[in-house]
């Protein structure tokens, strides 16, 4: 599948912890950032795939499921740690769900905004990947 896992340097002291996001950790130019924050434990996010944007998923903070499809497999991955990312390629539809209370999941993105790289219908991602 067209992800894997990212990880991020930190550094570690007796006060707490840092974790560094640099160009050399990321392998795109971020161009997007946002973050989701007080989702309900019963709510889901995502639903949808790119066409061309990458993006990298982080759990600053809680936990939660990223449910992946490539029109084959489907693989769950729990992000619960802020120095571990996601990344997620191309031609992944993502499902987010099982949010702890107090989740902050942020989003780094290859692009800016743009709606018609979004395939938002299951059945137009499966045509769409054969």
């Amino acid at each position: 599948m067209n992800v894997e896992i990212i990880d991020i340097p930190k550094i570690e002291n007796p006060f707490g912890s840092i974790a560094i996001i640099e160009k050399d950790v990321i392998p795109f130019e971020i161009k997007r950032v946002y973050y989701l924050y007080d989702v309900p434990s019963f709510a889901q996010r995502g639903g949808h795939a790119h066409k061309n944007l990458n993006q990298i998923l982080i759990a600053l903070s809680g936990s939660f499921d990223v449910v992946l499809k490539d029109g084959f497999d489907t693989q769950i991955i729990t992000l619960n740690k802020p120095n571990k990312g996601l990344l997620i390629k191309t031609n992944i539809w993502r499902e987010l769900e099982n949010f702890s209370s107090g989740s902050v999941c942020l989003v780094l993105a290859s692009e800016v905004f743009d709606e018609n790289d979004y395939i938002r219908d299951y059945q137009d991602f499966l045509a769409y990947i054969k």
